[in-house]
């Protein structure tokens, strides 16, 4: 079994090798040395600050087609590293992102609720309540790099609506 963590030189060429890896690595913010997820996560809001000004059914289209596009990249940057859920992999933090920042759209929030939906969706995806902590377990290849960080995001959108409506 390789490594989940570290990247060696022969898997980093490999993964960089495609678009496809690219895209799963987060345009590169995967490759931090360590706490990838969150440098995932954190490089996610610059593109979410033009993505918040889309119209509500556009914004969620492009979650959908991010979120199948990321099932693609995951699987083919798994199978070229040999891993299904490494690390640098972190599309999936890109889209669990998107969606724990979608009540931001809808409600109206001072700025710094984009800082508190990044904690709540950080939250999520380490701690894994059920069922994504299953998810995470079972369910293998790009689908299951996906899932999990999809729920995490949306378990974090709904704190993060109660946490808006009642300012």
């Amino acid at each position: 079994m390789t490594d989940r963590k570290k990247l060696t030189p022969d898997q980093r060429r490999r993964l960089l090798a495609s678009p496809a890896g690219w895209l799963a690595c987060g345009l590169g913010s995967g490759l931090a040395p360590v706490a990838q997820g969150t440098f995932g996560s954190l490089a996610a809001l610059l593109p979410w600050l033009a993505l918040r000004h889309l119209a509500l059914p556009l914004y969620v289209l492009v979650l959908v087609l991010a979120f199948a596009l990321g099932i693609w990249a995951c699987n083919v940057a798994g199978r070229a590293l040999g891993v299904d859920d490494h690390r640098s992999l972190v599309w999936d933090e890109f889209v669990g992102q998107w969606l724990a920042l979608l009540p931001l759209l809808l409600l109206p929030a001072p700025w710094w609720m984009v800082v508190v939906g990044f904690g709540l969706f950080r939250l999520f995806d380490v701690w894994k309540p059920w069922p994504i902590g299953w998810l995470d377990g079972h369910m293998k290849g790009g689908l299951g790099v996906m899932i999990d960080d999809a729920v995490a995001g949306a378990y974090a959108a709904i704190v993060l609506a109660l946490i808006a409506i009642t300012l």
